[in-house]
């Protein structure tokens, strides 16, 4: 929904009232503090059963309400402007339907859904209702990525042939959780995580999907689920998209390596925003920028390992963006910043994805 105001939310003057399901990681470390962070909204509720988590959230939030439970938020709509679901990945469709069938704009945290069919059926209904339903792809606003859409603006690399992403870690022994749960239920794994995100980015900048190919394993002693993951997609305007998802990387690659007809460019590291919240930092003066010696390289010919090609100036990164355009899209009619049905293109992929690293085939969308 974009153009037009999505209802009237709040008091006229007076902040948007948000409603947080969930305080594990996302809800704590990334949605919660930026969305107390953001001009025209203010964190009224948290919903958490947890009793530490609860504790947690009021120390940090001394003015936060706390609800057990998300019927108890849904009683009292009507004190409500929108609703950010940050709980585990199988409870975000039904609190999402919920939500929008009680009249509430909605946030949701990647994936939106566990299939594409969902997610437009979501989409569906926030149309027919009116309301903001915003997908958190909080990395479209990562440094590196911002950068290369800079770059690709500006045609600093020519015609791009191949664009490698990789999103690795090392973490030889598995965490537990729902995360790395192999009940298909919980829709975890890295496929659906991390690759949420590197299908996303990928999308935003080559466009749509013609066809994917992947490999998907279950590495480490004790794993139930996907932990190492590569999707190759080649776009319908002819570019080629590599991406790794990986818990099992001893040694890291680049974050992205972009090959064009004039020049590519390589950047290593991860975007600092989520290491900075999770030391308890916030947004304000310097937010998201990277010291020198972590920018990337543009040029040709040599190896940017070697000092090859030129520094390319990272630009810092911006997570606080998502949710000042979630206000500027429910207070002004703005855009929204991600829609569900770019989510679904992604889920698109990541089924296709899942369909080929089983049946060893090359799926075409």
């Amino acid at each position: 929904m974009t153009g037009t105001p999505l209802g009237t939310p709040g008091t006229p003057g007076s902040p948007l009232r948000v409603g947080l399901v969930g305080y594990g990681l996302a809800g704590s470390v990334f949605h919660a503090p930026l969305i107390a962070a953001t001009e025209g909204l203010v964190l009224d509720t948290v919903v958490t059963s947890n009793t530490e988590r609860q504790q947690q959230a009021r120390a940090e939030f001394p003015d936060v309400r706390i609800a057990a439970g998300p019927d108890e938020l849904f009683d009292r709509a009507g004190e409500l402007d929108l609703i950010v679901v940050a709980s585990p990945n199988k409870t975000h469709v039904p609190l999402a339907t919920a939500a929008l069938e009680a009249g509430l704009p909605v946030v949701v945290d990647k994936p939106v859904a566990g299939t594409a069919a969902e997610a437009r059926e979501l989409a569906a209904l926030a149309e027919e209702r009116g309301l903001l339903l915003s997908v958190f792809q909080n990395r479209r606003w990562d440094n590196d990525f911002l950068t290369l859409r800079k770059l690709l603006a500006e045609g600093e690399l020519g015609d791009v042939w191949r664009f490698e992403s990789r999103f690795e870690r090392w973490r030889p022994k598995p965490k537990g959780g729902w995360r790395e749960s192999g009940d298909p239920a919980e829709i975890g794994g890295l496929l659906y995580d991390l690759g949420s995100h590197v299908v996303d980015q990928a999308l935003v900048l080559f466009g749509p999907a013609a066809a994917v190919y992947a490999e998907s394993d279950i590495r480490r002693p004790g794993a139930e689920t996907d932990d190492d993951t590569f999707i190759a997609i080649t776009h319908t305007n002819g570019v080629r998209s590599h991406l790794y998802v990986s818990a099992t990387t001893a040694q890291l690659g680049p974050r992205f390596r972009v090959l064009g007809s004039t020049a590519g460019y390589v950047k290593y590291g991860l975007d600092p925003q989520e290491a900075a919240l999770r030391d308890g930092h916030r947004p304000g003066p310097g937010w998201g920028v990277e010291p020198e010696s972590l920018w990337g390289r543009v040029g040709s010919g040599d190896s940017p390992v070697t000092g090859g090609g030129r520094p390319e100036p990272t630009l810092p990164g911006d997570y606080p963006a998502y949710y000042a355009a979630v206000a500027k899209a429910l207070l002004e009619g703005a855009p929204n910043p991600v829609t569900a049905l770019e989510a679904a293109a992604a889920l698109d992929v990541l089924e296709a994805a899942r369909r080929s690293a089983r049946e060893k085939v090359t799926v075409t969308l």
